[in-house]
């Protein structure tokens, strides 16, 4: 994988981006067959990819085309985990339910399709089973099987390593793109040629075609997370954790009538209030070393400052505290992520010409979302369906 020189080609695709959509484009593409350079303007992938909670959300994405999009993309995680040396934290998503508004919400989700093998657990049955889960004050446990959960700092870079060496894609790490005219790509290591441009430029809204996403009416959303060791102990998740805040955030529930009165109880609650006001809704995740992620925050802005106030992450460990089974958290990271955001809208494939697709996802869905999403781009490309072709290893 060159961070100096590169390979003028040809090739059938150049992709331009390393992160998760734009691996995802590459893997696509190989799956047809196709020649792929993946072009990425940083020495290493250190922006949204490795920063969320490697979390396959699947449960609670928006109905219809999103949803089918995570169950295929879960799919596809499934089948490049193993070869490409990715282990799986653990599957499966519980949301402790705490108000009664909230279980009204989840027997709402669970008559649609959606909720196909997920089922509602009783308190008792559901601490017998899950008892990281903190049992005061629950009424319930959405419990489905359908999330997977890798670690997304060593996850991505795998995927890379993977796609280079076991699938023979290029990539140019340290390049930055300068213009896109198929067969031509200029880059700050010289031309290439490509038949065909990917853009995947994630938050970046300078590159080639970026006044076209300025009709997009895109913004930026920064998140706070953090790693915490938990307590001395026998204490293992063995799934993602949610909550009722999670039932007014993910579309998949908070579309459905009954989220109304959750999202009406919520705001007037002590303590839940304030953390609506920090677009902070709990996803507890344990990676294999113990440690459990923790977060996360949602702020809009075109230009969000590079600021993690305390009373952010002071909201998510409460969350965290009044949810978990442990009394107490030992941080030991923190830090912030920014995905491109767009109100209404979970992603956007524009089309500059008939043979550039410029790929973006808007809804803080990468790793839930970005194999499907890259199917489809790859597949108007190359009239050609990925999904039908098995992986070329």
């Amino acid at each position: 994988m060159s961070r100096q020189g590169i390979r003028r080609g040809p090739y059938d695709l150049a992709v331009v981006g390393g992160g998760i959509v734009g691996l995802a484009h590459a893997l696509a593409a190989r799956r047809l067959g196709k020649r792929v350079v993946v072009l990425e303007r940083d020495a290493a992938n250190v922006g949204a990819s490795i920063r969320n909670f490697g979390f396959v959300t699947v449960t609670g994405q928006a109905r219809g085309a999103q949803w089918r999009r995570a169950l295929r993309s879960r799919d596809v995680w499934d089948a490049v985990a193993g070869p490409a040396g990715i282990a799986s934290q653990h599957a499966g998503l519980t949301l402790a339910v705490q108000t009664q508004e909230g279980l009204a919400v989840v027997e709402s989700f669970l008559a649609t399709e959606m909720g196909t093998g997920c089922q509602l657990l009783d308190p008792a049955p559901a601490l017998a089973r899950y008892p990281h889960l903190n049992p005061e004050g629950l009424l319930g446990v959405l419990e489905s099987p359908h999330e997977r959960r890798v670690e997304a700092k060593h996850a991505i870079p795998r995927l890379t390593r993977w796609l280079a060496e076991a699938l023979g894609v290029q990539f140019a790490f340290g390049v930055n793109v300068r213009a896109v005219d198929p067969p031509r790509v200029e880059t700050s290591a010289g031309p290439i040629d490509a038949g065909a441009v990917a853009i995947c430029p994630g938050s970046d809204d300078t590159g080639p075609f970026a006044e076209r996403l300025a009709g997009y009416r895109l913004s930026k959303c920064k998140l706070h997370m953090l790693r915490a060791a938990p307590l001395p102990g026998t204490y293992r998740q063995t799934a993602a954790v949610m909550g009722d805040l999670s039932l007014v955030r993910y579309p998949g529930y908070a579309s459905l009538p009954e989220a109304a009165a959750l999202t009406e109880r919520l705001e007037a609650d002590p303590g839940a209030g304030p953390a609506l006001a920090h677009g902070i809704h709990l996803i507890a995740v344990q990676s294999a070393d113990g440690s459990l992620v923790l977060g996360d925050s949602h702020a809009y802005a075109d230009a969000p400052d590079p600021f993690q106030p305390a009373e952010v992450d002071d909201a998510i460990l409460n969350l965290a505290r009044a949810t978990l089974a442990l009394d107490d958290f030992r941080v030991t990271e923190r830090w912030t992520g920014v995905y491109a955001a767009a109100a209404g809208r979970e992603n956007l494939i524009d089309r500059p010409r008939d043979d550039v697709r410029q790929v973006v996802i808007t809804s803080g869905t990468g790793m839930s979302t970005a194999f499907a999403l890259a199917e489809e781009s790859v597949g108007e490309l190359f009239a050609g369906d990925p999904s039908a072709h098995p992986l070329p290893v």
